[in-house]
């Protein structure tokens, strides 16, 4: 058993999941030492400045510095993990982020209570989206029906669906207020702002079913918004693709497939 299990921490499904797990053990490592050496000190305090042993006040303090090297000590672990761990990591992840050769490109947005989700179809490129043409019903996005570039794309809603192996780029907004798609088996987790599109970046490297979770109070119903991820072997994601995205005929009619079906 590994230190992981050991924490109880989800299973590690993408390529930076250990890291972040080294980073969250080292975490715990302190807080386990500091409430061993807090509690060793509230003892020694109690059997020590109890009114029995010291009926009289002493009012010339403690001389000892050890109290100050601790401290120190402390401040320096602390340090340590930002940075000596944390930074290079975030850093790394930064300038790791994937071009455009072979990744998958998916927008999310979030609204009270769901996660849409948009995929750019056959050609890579998202279609363009305004407001106004926001139907909660039949076209939560906003997806302009007359931009070129959405003929082929396709949403779904609370399910995304990406490949193994290879890295992802999720660009997340909101609709409505803020909220934190979280990843717990990815260890993904970033806020979707309205105004803002942030992307996120990972590998996954194990197939599967898991959920996508809001991290972040988004109102009454913050309960509900749940969605799946499903991550399939390039050969199954390629054939779900082929079966959602719409077929263009050759008089430029659309025809959709019925994910929920």
């Amino acid at each position: 058993m590994n230190l992981s299990e050991m924490l109880n921490l989800p299973i590690v499904a993408s390529s930076h999941g250990h890291d972040i797990d080294m980073v969250i053990i080292l975490v715990h490592l302190l807080m386990v030492g500091l409430f061993i050496g807090w509690g060793i000190f509230f003892v020694i305090c109690i059997g020590r400045f109890n009114k029995w042993v010291n009926p009289k006040a002493n009012y010339r303090g403690v001389k000892s510095h050890v109290s100050s090297y601790i401290e120190a000590g402390v401040v320096v672990a602390e340090a340590l993990l930002l940075i000596g761990f944390s930074i290079p990591f975030w850093a790394k992840q930064v300038n790791a982020f994937p071009d455009r050769k072979d990744i998958v490109e998916v927008r999310v947005v979030a609204e009270q209570f769901a996660w849409n989700v948009h995929y750019p179809g056959a050609d890579g490129l998202f279609g363009s989206a305004r407001p106004e043409l926001v139907d909660t019903q039949t076209n939560p996005l906003g997806l302009d029906p007359d931009d070129p570039n959405g003929k082929d794309d396709f949403t779904t809603i609370n399910q995304l669906h990406l490949p193994i192996g290879k890295p992802a780029i999720i660009y997340l907004t909101s609709k409505d207020v803020i909220h934190s798609f979280a990843l717990p088996i990815m260890r993904v987790k970033q806020d979707a702002i309205p105004g803002l599109v942030i992307p996120t970046w990972f590998t996954p490297t194990k197939s599967g079913t898991s959920e996508i979770g809001c991290a972040q109070l988004c109102g009454i119903g913050h309960y509900r918004m749940r969605g799946n991820l499903v991550v399939h072997h390039q050969e199954e994601y390629d054939a779900w693709v082929a079966r959602n995205a719409p077929v263009i005929g050759e008089e430029g009619a659309e025809e959709y497939d019925d994910f929920w079906n």
